[in-house]
């Protein structure tokens, strides 16, 4: 009776990567009892698993106390490989492998942040709005699908971070302390500082299995953030997630409209929702007098905007002007984003807002609600 106490109780244990039950994800071996200490053998997925120590703590908490049990001695070994393939079937419900974020009855909503050119912050506005959406209690995940130019792990302070592989096909993308997970090509490098040289059909190739190889889990949010300009990995994501939004940053220089606007016409191409412009480093108030300083010019996001209202015929709307903040940049700097009580992070939470709207019905769609509680 205690073992079947214990079992129970363990029901409520969830692997903190796979976000299951241990018991669902068959990872419970044994369960002993000699008088007042539970043994119980746990199956990781591989040997080096970085939650083994969670796993320890949340175990022990959740039997210590159950029909006086007073200790608890946790024995660990590692899934043989038929395991493991059970492990891949009920984390993708028993599909063969493919784009979760691509099936009809997915409820995650994908936005792709492109601009025109580099420099224009986008990186920066993709983790920062990635962390106020988490802090709205969304599940979000990011995909820096900037091969060449990766820079979104130092931005949310996980550098060094790797991702947990289930096997050579499978893997979890780590998460930062704010429970985002992320995948990103400068993962997988040796080093840091090892360069990416691939070409078109490879970085194609490379898309594809960071949305198809990684078990991210249910999502509400996914934000690519996108190379600059419209090369392959942009064309790619059309074709590969043809439901996903499309948001264009660029900077307040009515010039730099022009190029922006190339990026809406590519996803306008592509068939692509243009959910709307983001105009980054917009004038900011002087610290001294409080008179609002235009660094970078003004009026390039209405600029933006009316382009790709005209080229679309529908309205695009300017999702929120982000004010220069050399401290925003800071805090990106040291893994840190958004600083709290600044111009810069009310826009950015006033645009998280407006995403959570969703302006598509879910009328008709399969819903996936598991019966578990």
């Amino acid at each position: 009776m205690s073992s079947e106490l214990i079992r129970e109780a363990l029901t409520k244990v969830i692997d903190p990567e796979l976000r299951r039950p241990l018991t669902e994800l068959g990872m419970v071996k044994s369960i002993d009892i000699s008088g007042d200490v539970a043994r119980i053998g746990i199956y990781l997925t591989i040997a080096g698993c970085p939650m083994k120590d969670r796993l320890q703590e949340d175990i022990s908490k959740a039997v210590i106390g159950i029909s006086n049990i007073k200790s608890v001695q946790i024995d660990f070994d590692v899934m043989s490989d038929e395991q493991r393939n059970e492990i891949k079937r009920i984390i993708r419900g028993g599909n063969e492998k493919t784009i979760p974020f691509a099936r009809p009855d997915s409820l995650t909503r994908v936005f792709a942040i492109a601009s025109g050119k580099g420099g224009v912050g986008k990186s920066s506005v993709t983790a920062n709005l990635a962390v106020a959406l988490a802090a709205r209690g969304q599940r979000v995940g990011i995909l820096d699908a900037d091969v060449y130019g990766h820079s979104i792990p130092r931005i949310l302070g996980m550098l060094g971070a790797r991702p947990t592989a289930i096997d050579n096909t499978t893997f979890i993308p780590p998460e930062d302390t704010r429970g985002i997970r992320v995948a990103s090509m400068e993962m997988f490098k040796p080093q840091r500082e090892d360069p990416v040289a691939y070409r078109g059909p490879i970085l194609h190739k490379v898309l594809e299995q960071l949305l198809a190889d990684a078990f991210w889990g249910e999502l509400d949010f996914l934000l690519l953030d996108l190379p600059p300009g419209t090369g392959d990995i942009a064309i790619s994501l059309g074709q590969l997630i043809p439901s996903s939004e499309l948001i264009v940053v660029t900077t307040p220089q009515v010039a730099a409209a022009e190029v922006a606007e190339r990026a809406g016409r590519l996803a306008h191409q592509l068939k692509q929702q243009l959910t709307g412009v983001i105009e980054n480093m917009s004038a900011f108030a002087c610290p001294h007098c409080g008179e609002m300083i235009s660094l970078f010019g003004s009026g390039g996001g209405e600029e933006t905007v009316a382009r790709l209202e005209k080229l679309t015929g529908a309205p695009v709307p300017l999702l929120g002007r982000i004010p220069f903040d050399p401290e925003l940049r800071e805090a990106g700097d040291i893994g840190a984003p958004m600083a709290e009580g600044r111009g810069s992070t009310k826009a950015l939470e006033e645009i998280a807002d407006q995403l959570l709207k969703r302006s598509v019905s879910l009328a008709g769609r399969h819903l996936p609600i598991s019966p578990r509680s």
